[in-house]
């Protein structure tokens, strides 16, 4: 009897084991692997686990299991800020997959049918993408993991980010590994559920196709408003340590676009200034020459205001000085400020947290350069959609972000946050620029098409001409409808079945 009952514990910590698995393999369709692909199916391996679970008990722990692999293998460059750190972030974020794993238990397993079935395939991705949405609180670290982002380098489905945003791709990811699930799960369900999942699979599979073309065909885009193009200089000097060499760095490779390549803007990375430039006068001349040397306008980044609570701010300077300035508004928890310090304060043992906050900006800002509109934005705030679509509907021609991973040099972090940009592009309409210090650099179209890509091996100053094509797509004028869509699938289904249960207890109540 304790053989058989050893042998049965074993079992299940095997199976939890691989939930743990499963769950990280998941990240091979983000980048740097960018198997667009995997995503369709990844998930496929988790929801049979969940599926097939013995109670919803055991489903929310396996769902769990499998949400912090996934982010664990995600945020694997947490890992040189200390493993302890990486260990708590995958086990708090993974919970978010509970609610996931307990209603796809609820709707897939024991053999569902047509109606169940249907059901699942409309409920488990709207709940899927709720808690994406949570997840991309900035406090929670932002949306860097969301499923839809793997679609950034597929050929056509990726342009549906056009019509719903990253957010519309996580639905039809999710809903199409749903509808796989049940035509691969080993008891299965009835014969009419199994050809619904089969045919639903190749029609949203179809319908994330025919977004895309319609997207690219012009369906839901204007027609471009321009043809107009401006040549952008992004300056990659690598990861250098001490304030001045990096300074004498950019200002050298700076001249060398000014001698040769006639860039109509230069863009420095994140950090590319220690301190701020109206305090520092060699500092100062040495920007004001930059720009004189280019020839144009040259975007730099530092810290602004109080050293003691300084701002994340970037500059355009000319050589006259700095005529345009933006302060950086969504701030990094941990790693810009601690959030909730006087409760989190015992956190800064486990991470990068300054000892004193930054100062967040208040407002967007567009800049007008070389006859162009840009918005710029500061790294962390690329993974946000929203403030995209704010500075496209300012009147940006396209977005600059300045980066610098140097905390994270190396890793898969560099293709992450350069694949964003695809998606950023496809959903606003605007090509879509990243300059980073220490790599990667990356320039996309208006539709998401790769103009430019410098990994974080190669140095230099690279130049690219990017074709001002303005159009707006109907996320850059509805905005994030598959949210409110999501929420309204979960509410309803969740109302109606308090409403049947309520109705079950009535009619079990005693006349």
């Amino acid at each position: 009897m304790s053989l058989v009952a050893g042998s049965r514990a074993a079992s299940r910590w095997a199976t939890r084991g691989l939930a743990l698995g499963c769950g990280a393999l998941v990240v091979a369709a983000f980048p740097e692997p960018a198997l667009w692909w995997w995503a369709w199916v990844a998930l496929v391996p988790v929801l049979l686990l969940v599926a097939t679970s013995p109670t919803p008990g055991e489903a929310a722990l396996r769902a769990w299991l499998a949400g912090a692999g996934f982010t664990a293998a995600f945020y694997h460059w947490l890992a040189t800020q200390g493993v302890l750190l990486l260990v708590v972030v995958a086990a708090l974020l993974g919970l978010l997959w509970v609610p996931v794993g307990v209603v796809a238990h609820r709707l897939l397993g024991d053999r569902p049918g047509p109606r169940r079935l249907g059901l699942a395939i409309a409920v488990v991705p709207a709940v899927w993408v709720l808690t994406e949405a949570v997840r991309a609180v900035p406090v929670l670290g932002g949306p860097w993991a969301v499923l839809g982002l793997t679609q950034w380098n597929a050929p056509l489905l990726g342009q549906a980010a056009g019509l719903g945003g990253v957010w519309l791709l996580s639905l039809l990811v999710v809903a199409v590994n749903v509808a796989l699930t049940a035509v691969a799960a080993p008891s299965g369900g009835t014969a009419g559920a199994r050809l619904l999942a089969a045919t639903g699979a190749g029609a949203l599979l179809g319908l994330a196709a025919l977004g895309g073309w319609a997207a690219l065909g012009g369906w839901a885009r204007a027609e471009p408003a321009s043809s107009q193009v401006v040549r952008i200089a992004l300056v990659q000097p690598g990861d250098i340590a001490d304030p001045a060499e990096r300074l004498a760095a950019h200002a050298a490779l700076t001249a060398a676009v000014g001698r040769t390549d006639g860039a109509d803007l230069v863009v420095w990375g994140q950090s590319s200034v220690t301190g701020d430039p109206a305090q520092q006068p060699a500092v100062e001349g040495v920007l004001r020459r930059a720009a004189a040397d280019a020839g144009v306008d040259v975007l730099v980044n530092g810290k602004a205001g109080n050293p003691a609570a300084p701002s994340n701010t970037s500059w355009l300077y000319t050589p006259d000085g700095a005529r345009a300035t933006y302060h950086k508004r969504l701030l990094v928890p941990f790693g810009e400020y601690l959030p909730w310090r006087p409760v989190l304060g015992w956190l800064k043992s486990l991470t990068p947290a300054p000892h004193l906050d930054r100062v967040p900006g208040s407002r967007p800002v567009v800049m007008r350069t070389a006859g162009v509109t840009i918005g710029p934005l500061i790294s962390y705030e690329s993974a946000f959609p929203g403030l995209r679509r704010e500075l496209a509907r300012l009147g940006a021609d396209l977005t600059v972000v300045q980066g610098s991973l140097g905390t994270f040099q190396g890793s898969w972090l560099h293709a992450q946050q350069a694949a964003m940009e695809a998606v950023r592009a496809m959903e606003t309409g605007r090509p879509a620029i990243l300059g980073a210090m220490s790599g990667t650099s990356v320039a996309f179209d208006a539709r998401g098409r790769l103009l430019l890509w410098e990994p974080h091996q190669v140095t230099g100053a690279f130049v690219v001409t990017v074709p001002l094509v303005r159009v707006d797509t109907p996320y850059l004028r509805v905005g994030d409808w598959p949210l409110w869509a999501a929420a309204a699938i979960a509410a309803c289904t969740a109302g109606a079945a308090v409403l049947r249960r309520a109705a079950r207890h009535r009619a079990g109540a005693p006349g």
